[in-house]
């Protein structure tokens, strides 16, 4: 055992024997040279060494910090989110039965400005402050060899990879925690933080314009102005500023939810293609997609989402857990799975004898429309021109580009998937135009 002081009492260095300690102070040692050198695949080599440090004493600070550092700086969030997860203020808030709770954005916000976090601490490392565009590695050179100490780091580490997942109310309680924190370190060393001041303000800002823009949309949904919802999630949309994928995932749902309650099926259809597009999983977008196939009687298409929702089901209850890291919010609640799950399987059967008695052609395609039987072939134009522009496939992937994707190795199977999606329904609006259109100039 090594003899390092009263000061090691307790701490995981003197858990450690000599030839350990020796071991992780050459590898803590390599890493800082790693990431001071400009050596391309520096940083992942370094990332190697903190990974065999972490095997020797995995509760050494030192090297969770740097990795969880390290981790940002290749824009690699999720992996910090679950490191750090124990730390993300709405998931300490339902941490004790994860199961149980159906998590949501607007109950987790109320209670983050009362609920503190102790972060990790750590003894003696440096400090740098991650920007919302990851620092290059002349810059990150700098703050990791630096000789300063601060704990604030560790929020605003945390905190710029919540707003990059889209945990927008723990990114701005984790980034003003951070922040209040640097203004009393830099006074009281004398250190200069100016440019990081300024990307954490900036960050922050842009993370509140989300949230109040969201917060208008969902104000006019619940009070029943579908219009100005629709318009306000648009907005959303429509900027030219790139905005977190589970971010827009949601407001995608709760955008097709405004189209389902004003009577536009097909807008509806296209926000939850959308939506699973960007989240695969999403059980709300699977229901929502599927109740709508199954008004205007496209049973097999209904059929199709239902099965895979009661996939999903299965899955949760065979592991015991909602979909998913704890830090990912699921629109679920866990003891409410097995009667959903009754009534879906009996629901399926009867879908099932539905099209084994041949029920399949029968689609009601004045509800896709919007138009009232008997209209007019003029009428029929009229929302056959606003369909057709607005379900166009070959603009489909145009919201995958205002995107800001956790992993970007997706792009490609996200926008096939987008292009399939889209041209399901668009080819759902031709044969509805084709139909109507003969109903009407055969009176």
């Amino acid at each position: 055992m090594v003899n390092g002081g009263a000061d090691l009492v307790g701490s995981p260095w003197f858990s450690l024997t000599g030839l350990e300690f020796l071991v992780v102070q050459k590898y803590m040692k390599e890493v800082r040279r790693l990431v001071a050198s400009e050596e391309q695949g520096g940083i992942a080599s370094a990332l190697k060494l903190l990974d065999e440090t972490l095997l020797i004493s995995p509760s050494l600070d030192q090297a969770l910090e740097l990795r969880a550092r390290l981790l940002l700086h290749l824009g690699r969030f999720k992996e910090v989110a679950d490191m750090l997860e124990d730390h993300i203020p709405s998931v300490k808030m339902v941490n004790e039965d994860p199961v149980s709770v159906s998590s949501s954005s607007s109950s987790s916000s109320q209670n983050l400005s009362r609920e503190g976090v102790k972060l990790l601490s750590s003894p003696d490392l440096p400090v740098w402050y991650p920007s919302f565009n990851c620092s290059p590695v002349s810059n990150l050179k700098k703050k990791v060899m630096a000789d300063k100490i601060c704990v604030v780091c560790r929020y605003l580490v945390l905190g710029v990879a919540c707003g990059h997942l889209g945990l927008l109310e723990d990114a701005v309680f984790l980034l003003q925690k951070g922040k209040r924190l640097a203004s009393a370190t830099f006074r009281q060393e004398s250190l200069c933080g100016s440019d990081d001041s300024e990307s954490v303000a900036q960050l922050l800002h842009g993370i509140k314009s989300l949230i109040r823009h969201r917060a208008g949309a969902l104000a006019a949904l619940n009070s029943g102005l579908y219009s100005e919802a629709i318009r306000l999630f648009s907005k959303i949309f429509n900027d030219h500023r790139t905005a977190p994928q589970a971010f827009l995932a949601e407001c995608y749902m709760q955008r097709a939810s405004a189209y389902c309650s004003a009577g536009r099926i097909a807008d509806s259809i296209a926000d939850c293609n959308r939506t699973l597009v960007l989240d695969c999983n999403c059980i709300q977008a699977l229901e929502t997609r599927a109740s709508h196939f199954e008004s205007i009687c496209c049973w097999q298409d209904s059929l199709h989402d239902l099965e895979h929702v009661k996939l999903l089901y299965n899955f949760i209850l065979r592991d015991s857990k909602l979909p998913g890291p704890l830090w990912k919010r699921c629109n679920v609640c866990y003891r409410e799975i097995p009667g959903k799950l009754c009534a879906l399987t009996v629901k399926i059967q009867e879908m099932r004898q539905r099209l084994a008695s041949g029920d399949i052609g029968n689609v009601d395609y004045y509800a896709l429309f919007r138009v009232r039987r008997g209209c007019s072939l003029w009428e029929l134009e009229g929302a056959y021109v606003l369909l057709n522009q607005r379900h166009d496939p070959t603009r489909a992937t145009g919201f995958i580009d205002r995107c800001e994707l956790v992993d970007k190795h997706d792009v490609a199977s996200m926008k096939v998937k987008a292009k399939m999606s889209a041209f399901l329904l668009y080819r759902l609006i031709q044969s509805g135009y084709t139909s109507i259109k003969g109903t009407i100039l055969e009176k």
